[in-house]
């Protein structure tokens, strides 16, 4: 499923290059439901606060204790297409896009990503969530015998100045709200730096691999690739 419809099946499948990060104990409160951006994310003119954030480019990331980072690489560019948390049997993928100065994007794409889904045999339903309106889907899976099976995923965005950021949460996240509080949090003290050029909406905000590590050299794909973003291709670890 391709979120914004770009790229298709003969894209080249995304590395995933593990990272660590430097975790800290903010203790911020959790967002408050019905909430757009009165709690966060934040746009990086607006950042007040002095909490440690790891800079990936487009996004500023804050730390958990025992979180594991996952920068995600299009193998056809070598380019770093996204951020993944995961926590406790939890994760959550971020991405930045750029965004029309005089409107947001997100019920737009909710609407899109719903007809994706259900296209491809899930289900979705729109329900208020701690940033606003939501989708709480059942994607269809293969499991590894064959059988056909259902994974649940919330989606989340955000609507900011001239950019939208959205969240993919997986795992147990998508369905115990205690265990979605820690990465809702993290969600909430993201900073987007959009910068100040002029880019199309929906075009993708670049991110970076942290500190020294370098991009892998891409790998001829072995099977059919998707830009699906809860479809992780082949995985490159780093130790550091």
């Amino acid at each position: 499923m391709a979120l914004f419809r770009r790229g298709g099946k003969d894209s080249a499948a995304d590395d995933v290059v593990d990272v660590e990060v430097a975790p800290q104990e903010a203790a911020a409160a959790s967002p408050s439901a019905g909430s757009s951006r009165s709690t966060g994310p934040w746009d990086a003119e607006e950042v007040t606060d002095d909490i440690p954030r790891v800079d990936l480019g487009a996004i500023r990331l804050p730390g958990l204790p025992g979180m594991e980072l996952r920068m995600e690489i299009d193998k056809s560019t070598n380019v770093v297409s996204a951020a993944s948390v995961l926590l406790d049997g939890s994760s959550l993928q971020v991405q930045a896009f750029a965004a029309p100065r005089t409107e947001g994007i997100w019920d737009e794409i909710r609407g899109e990503i719903a007809e994706s889904v259900t296209a491809q045999g899930g289900s979705v339903d729109e329900v208020p969530g701690p940033f606003g309106r939501e989708l709480l889907a059942r994607l269809p899976v293969r499991t590894p015998e064959g059988r056909s099976g259902h994974r649940p995923a919330r989606f989340i965005g955000t609507d900011g100045p001239r950019w939208f950021l959205r969240g993919v949460i997986t795992g147990k996240g998508a369905v115990e709200p205690a265990a979605a509080e820690a990465l809702e949090q993290l969600y909430a003290r993201i900073v987007v730096v959009r910068g100040t050029e002029a880019r199309p909406p929906r075009d993708l905000l670049a991110l970076r691999l942290p500190g020294p590590a370098q991009a892998p050299a891409a790998a001829p794909a072995q099977e059919t690739p998707s830009f699906d973003p809860l479809t992780r291709g082949p995985e490159i670890t780093e130790i550091r």
